[in-house]
């Protein structure tokens, strides 16, 4: 304390910091307690459905809403898109009624009178030249490095392969939507965002009003993983509906439409040729790719393909393709695990062509990578973790009991999670109570439980001692959740701010007590000189503030130390793979992974375990499936919209890598990296189970089957 540095203690000294700590929100959460946009009800709600499409494309040729507005209990009719509106894919929304009750809103919707020109459709997103023969491609993009023709002449051994992973919906359990009220000409939003200060212009501009007369409150949301940065058009027209009606109004997405409209993570499929030499070092890389965001046509990014590994021979081309499919939102580490099933599923071929241990091969070629030593130290803890040297096996070579088979696969990932802007204000009372106020969120990463922790670290209190508003876009602002960044930017404020105030306590203190406050820190309560004696009590040095308290601002981040950027993990899974029903089984699967300094130990394996279980989900049965012959999205409910059950995940370990190294990088999110190679470890372990690749992800039991029948890339 003597320098009044800002910086976060020695790894040693801390007593709360990096250990496992209950979230604080946790109780009310499992109770029912936690109020949601969709549990507000003040008197008076009006209650919304939606019309929405049912054609992939079409044209809107008539529609009266005039019915509707005769129907018992209707209050508020809303137009998305009128007469001469081009609709683009299922589920596009129509019209909006609000009403007493939610079945009287549902007798409206089924009054309104709508026509379409059906028009021609495309909503098959794997399909190449069918899309390049419709004219629904967008214009090739490549990126071409050393001599590739010359490099696989020289190759030991070549791989030729198609690899891809399908469209994957956002099914956030607490769809989109917002409760709107009008207080005077004040109006509060309920919103289920990720970006409590970042909502409120975006409600008053269409709305004719100053952002200052905009509040958004979002206590809890349910899930957003990169779908809930906007106030969206649904949570306009509940504003303009409450407005209109002079009464509050509750519009949620129902599940349907939740799925078909508010966004999805893009497919990417490939031809990938890839090559080694007698060492087992891959010397070249070539490889067209494509995929689809719907009618935009955009797919992942050909500069970061392979993913991970830049090689120094190697040629990359990329194509979109235009769907009339629902639009993209960003999902956890948008690109990074389509990339990754892409890349490493590739390599993992060519090592079973030059007959390698997987591991090994990954090993051979970490150097290029930009973190070839902390992969080179997570892949040998995962494969302890694991058992690799002991139940790993050539590719369909492993013991066949009762017509399954077990395998191994791994595979690796890189994320950015710099610490976003944010600012909050730490409050001291004269009675030593102590609460931060900022304008952030709690996507579920147990943010109210980080900003607890730092200020209990730093004044030396329980961590029930702190009290966490956060939430209102009337409190400091603070960046969106998205690209795993809360963590950092809400840590480092408070940390920054919490430091300011300790260090104006101790001049208080010095003077009252006579003491030198360059000796002074606290610690159980108290306010200790040299680490020893006691001074005072926290809540007397805090009473020496007077009778207004303390107020102190922090803002991030800054260059100081307390966040920083870049981590990479490592996944092993262990499968097996019933070869009669094609059904895939996880046994275990592994994660090592780093993120700097931890805050709280608990919420971040939460964070990886959670991570794994989505992984899962999209490697095994998660996907988008589209009608070609009606263009509709046919899975759209939560029946046959497939995700894993607690039965369906296995065993699942998170071990987080914190050398000194990575503990004095400062903070960096963590909530999106494990969930990238997923994909590409479950889909190798079952190449290595099975001797064939089911090239595209999910692996459902028919694709299995068939790449069974087929013999592999099926």
């Amino acid at each position: 304390m003597a320098e009044r540095t800002i910086a976060w203690k020695p790894r040693g000294e801390n007593q709360i910091i990096g250990t496992e700590v209950l979230r604080i929100d946790g109780v009310e959460k499992a109770s029912g307690t936690a109020k949601y946009s969709a549990d507000i009800n003040t008197q008076g709600t009006l209650y919304c459905k939606l019309l929405t499409c049912k054609h992939a494309h079409a044209k809107v040729t008539k529609l009266d809403t005039e019915p509707a507005k005769g129907v018992k209990g209707v209050k508020a009719v809303h137009i998305f898109r009128d007469v001469d509106s081009e609709i683009e894919w299922d589920g596009t929304l129509i019209a909006a009624v609000a009403a007493e009750t939610q079945d009287a809103a549902q007798d409206g919707v089924n009054a309104i009178v709508v026509e379409y020109e059906v028009l021609p459709h495309f909503v098959d997103e794997d399909d190449l030249e069918a899309a390049k023969e419709a004219g629904r491609t967008t214009e090739p993009r490549s990126s071409t490095q050393g001599n590739v023709e010359a490099a696989l002449k020289d190759a030991k051994a070549k791989v030729e392969g198609y690899y891809g992973i399908h469209t994957i919906t956002h099914c956030c359990l607490e769809p989109h939507g917002s409760h709107c009220e009008f207080e005077d000409d004040n109006l509060i939003a309920h919103l289920s965002t990720q970006n409590v200060s970042g909502t409120p212009g975006q409600f008053a501009g269409p709305l004719g009003l100053d952002a200052s007369k905009v509040t958004v409150v979002c206590d809890y949301i349910g899930g957003g993983f990169g779908s809930k940065f906007a106030a969206d058009e649904w949570g306009l027209a509940a504003a303009k509906m409450a407005k209109e009606t002079g009464r509050p109004v509750r519009l949620m997405l129902d599940r349907a439409t939740e799925l078909k409209t508010a966004g999805n993570r893009p497919s990417g499929f490939a031809r990938v040729t890839i090559a080694a030499n007698a060492d087992g070092n891959i010397i070249a890389w070539d490889s067209e790719h494509w995929g689809t965001n719907g009618p935009q046509g955009g797919t992942v990014d050909v500069n970061q393909y392979p993913y991970v590994f830049d090689f120094e021979n190697r040629n990359r081309a990329a194509i979109g393709i235009k769907t009339n499919a629902g639009p993209q939102r960003a999902w956890r580490a948008p690109n990074h695990p389509q990339l990754c099933a892409m890349t490493q599923t590739a390599m993992d071929d060519l090592a079973a062509e030059l007959g390698m241990d997987s591991l090994d091969f990954f090993l051979k070629n970490l150097g290029h990578t930009a973190k070839a030593d902390v992969y080179k130290a997570e892949l040998e803890r995962a494969a302890e973790l694991i058992g690799w040297k002991d139940k790993w096996h050539a590719h369909g070579k492993g013991e066949k009991r009762r017509g399954k088979a077990r395998g191994l696969g791994l595979g690796l990932h890189r994320w950015g999670g710099r610490a976003h802007a944010a600012s909050c204000t730490v409050r001291i009372e004269p009675d030593g109570s102590v609460s931060s106020n900022a304008g952030s969120q709690d996507i579920g990463t147990g943010t109210r439980t980080v900003i607890a922790i730092v200020l209990a670290e730093t004044f030396g209190l329980p961590v029930e001692a702190i009290k966490v508003n956060i939430g209102s876009s009337t409190l400091p602002q603070s960046g969106p959740s998205g690209g795993s960044t809360t963590v950092g930017g809400v840590s480092g404020p408070n940390r920054r701010a919490a430091l300011e105030a300790l260090w104006k306590i101790f001049d208080l203190v010095a003077a009252k007590y006579k003491v030198d406050a360059a000796t002074l820190s606290a610690h159980g309560g108290k306010i200790l000189s040299n680490g020893e004696k006691a001074v005072c009590t926290w809540k007397q040095a805090a009473s020496l503030t007077g009778p207004m308290g303390l107020e102190v601002q922090g803002k991030g981040p800054e260059n100081d130390g307390l966040t920083s950027d870049g981590v990479g993990g490592v996944q092993m899974a262990e499968v097996e793979v019933d070869l009669e029903t094609g059904v895939v089984r996880m046994i275990k699967m592994v994660a090592v992974q780093d993120c700097g300094l931890i805050i709280d130990l608990k919420t971040a394996k939460s964070q990886v375990e959670g991570a794994m279980i989505q992984g899962i989900a999209y490697a095994l049965t998660e996907e988008r499936i589209m009608d070609n012959q009606t263009g509709r999205f046919i899975n759209a409910d939560l029946e046959n919209y497939k995700l894993p059950r607690i039965g369906d995940v296995g065993e699942l370990v998170a071990e987080m890598y914190q050398p000194d190294s990575e503990y004095a990088r400062g903070v960096i999110g963590l909530g999106e990296p494990p969930v990238i190679c997923c994909g590409a470890a479950i889909s190798n372990a079952v190449a290595n189970a099975t001797g064939v690749r089911v090239s595209v992800l999910p692996m459902t039991p028919k694709r299995v089957l068939d790449a069974l029948k087929k013999g592999g890339q099926a």
